[in-house]
């Protein structure tokens, strides 16, 4: 699932591509929009919200994406093959005079009255890389279900929009918790730098094409150790050296150190 700093990028991908261009080229392709043309209405900009993406355009519309698990959004020049999968993955072309933008995969696409993007992204919490962000509320959000497993809590982009499967079980691991610790029992202190730190990793990695949260441990290891504990089952912790396990949390795979992080475990 793309993070909040992955799906920044797109927009500004999408805004550099589109930005200020007419569009001469435009094909929605899900049943309720399939008739809606946009050819001859100027792109105004591209924006994120967390994992959401609006493409605002001339007229008072804006285009609506999610990407979910694997959607995407490719650019391309004109004569450039398309290699972003085959034609029936696609969901949306949008063309000027120098590049194409094609969407392929994407579980939401809709058209939007601007307006009306509320509607398709009031639910959200604070953004973490967004002028809304508010460390205070995202953290009033995390706490207010005492109970609920830490992990879960931080997937759930209405307490704060942005954090991925990725950064859920790094933030877990900076924290010294387990996934499963519920948010109730972290200490005060400890709640509260985990937002701050969820802040500064995003934003540390909001323009770095390659992800990394081990900052400058990450210098001179392999691609394996530019994360702490995602993606790393069986490898040693890069703080301990026990072996990083792995375990399903609301069906995504959940990553961690038994030595480092306290708590409960599958």
């Amino acid at each position: 699932m793309p993070e909040g700093d992955t799906v920044l990028q797109t927009a500004k991908r999408l805004h550099t591509a589109l930005g200020d261009q007419v569009l001469t080229r435009s094909d929605l392709r899900v049943p309720r929009f399939a008739t809606a043309d946009l050819t001859g209405r100027t792109v105004l900009d591209t924006v994120s919200r967390g994992k959401h993406l609006l493409t605002r355009i001339e007229g008072g519309l804006t285009l609506h994406s999610h990407l979910r698990m694997d959607g995407t959004w490719r650019i391309y020049v004109p004569g450039e093959r398309w290699r972003g999968g085959p034609a029936h993955q696609i969901r949306a072309i949008l063309s000027t005079a120098d590049r194409t933008a094609v969407g392929y995969r994407l579980p939401v696409l809709e058209l939007l009255r601007t307006v009306d993007e509320e509607k398709a992204v009031g639910h959200l919490g604070p953004d973490l890389l967004g002028p809304d962000w508010n460390p205070d509320t995202a953290l009033g959000n995390l706490l207010a279900a005492p109970t609920r497993p830490l992990g879960e809590a931080l997937l759930d982009q209405r307490n704060l929009a942005g954090i991925g499967n990725v950064y859920k079980s790094e933030l877990c691991f900076l924290s010294r918790a387990t996934p499963w610790l519920p948010v109730g029992d972290l200490p005060a202190t400890t709640a509260v730098h985990l937002v701050t730190t969820a802040k500064q990793l995003l934003e540390a990695n909001r323009d770095r094409p390659v992800r990394t949260t081990t900052g400058s441990r990450a210098r001179g290891y392999g691609p394996s150790e530019r994360l702490w504990v995602y993606g790393r089952t069986h490898r040693p912790c890069l703080r301990c050296g026990a072996p990083i396990r792995a375990a399903e949390q609301d069906t995504r795979p959940t990553y961690w150190c038994p030595r480092c992080q306290s708590g409960p475990t599958p």
